[in-house]
């Protein structure tokens, strides 16, 4: 069975005090909901290392925007620090994204990537997609979608074309003065 992932993150122990907001949107570039959560108080920062480097992803004041594109197989969170600078941008590949009890949710494919403010791209969680295949929670064509997603994705992020990641700051300027 797939995890399903909801934008508000309601069982997210580590933030103690929170303000959130979601829209719908319809433009000419995205169809679907967007997500804002702003972690004004956390128990302890969490940071994640690639390689040699340490990001800091969560702390007090740093702002979540999860985009979760209609009829596409990914879902992306920009996550800003207190300054309002991009650390992260980590792009969840998913069977599909939806909404229930007018939250929005996407069901994990288990494949991340991450694309990291200098551009560098890191692949993530493989060898879960590979245990899901094997331990038969996916069947071979969920497998090969998030493979053909992945690559696909990567492709456009390398040629400047993955315009959710473009329009990180315009979606959260407009979540930004509805947060409750």
């Amino acid at each position: 069975m797939l995890k399903r992932k909801y934008g508000d993150r309601p069982d997210w122990e580590r933030v103690i005090k929170r303000k959130y907001s979601q829209a719908y949107l319809d433009t000419g570039g995205f169809k679907g909901y967007i997500t804002l959560l702003n972690t004004i108080k956390v128990t302890e920062p969490l940071s994640v290392r690639y390689g040699e480097k340490n990001v800091c992803i969560v702390d007090d004041g740093y702002m979540w925007l999860q985009q979760f594109p209609i009829g596409k197989n990914h879902s992306v969170t920009t996550m800003f620090d207190a300054g309002g600078e991009i650390v992260q941008w980590y792009i969840d590949i998913c069977l599909c994204n939806g909404i229930e009890d007018d939250i929005p949710w996407m069901d994990d494919l288990f494949l991340d990537i991450v694309l990291l403010p200098t551009g560098e791209i890191i692949e993530k969680d493989s060898k879960e997609l590979e245990d899901a295949l094997l331990e038969g929670i996916i069947e071979k064509p969920l497998y090969d979608l998030a493979w053909n997603e992945a690559k696909t994705l990567k492709g456009f992020i390398r040629k400047g074309s993955f315009d959710l990641i473009k329009w990180s700051h315009s979606h959260k300027e407009i979540l930004s003065n509805h947060l409750k």
